[in-house]
């Protein structure tokens, strides 16, 4: 079967899945342009995707839009690793196409954390 034959018949092929290397998805770049947490979680934001992006940013945003999801929740429903969801993710929020959820963590309590403190410096001394 000649190359050409061969390529014919597994594009015809309806069973052939069809595999993007994530650096084509990601246009080579390899870091994302935000720092972004497995637990940060992405809202909609106003914006909207422009052109240039490939079609998984626009799977992000409609997944994003049902409800907000986490980054590791988007990196696996697309199956495409977290690297190049995360840069795909730092592309929209670029765009304001999405906007991170700003969760604080409510500070420590001082007195529980001394009393952790002497208790651990008490056990390890006793050993």
């Amino acid at each position: 079967m000649t190359p050409a034959a061969r390529r014919l018949s597994v594009a015809a092929d309806p069973e052939t899945v069809a595999f993007v290397r994530p650096y084509a998805l990601t246009r080579g770049r390899t870091r994302p342009q935000y720092r972004l947490r497995l637990e940060s979680v992405m809202h909609p934001g106003t914006g909207r995707p422009g052109p240039g992006l490939p079609e998984e940013c626009g799977r992000i945003t409609a997944l994003c839009r049902a409800r907000p999801r986490s980054v590791a929740e988007l990196a696996g429903t697309l199956g495409c690793g977290l690297t190049p969801a995360k840069i795909l993710i730092s592309d929209l929020l670029a765009a304001h196409v999405l906007i991170p959820a700003t969760e604080s963590a409510p500070d420590p309590d001082q007195a529980l954390l001394l009393r952790l403190r002497a208790a651990l410096t008490m056990k390890w001394l006793d050993e």
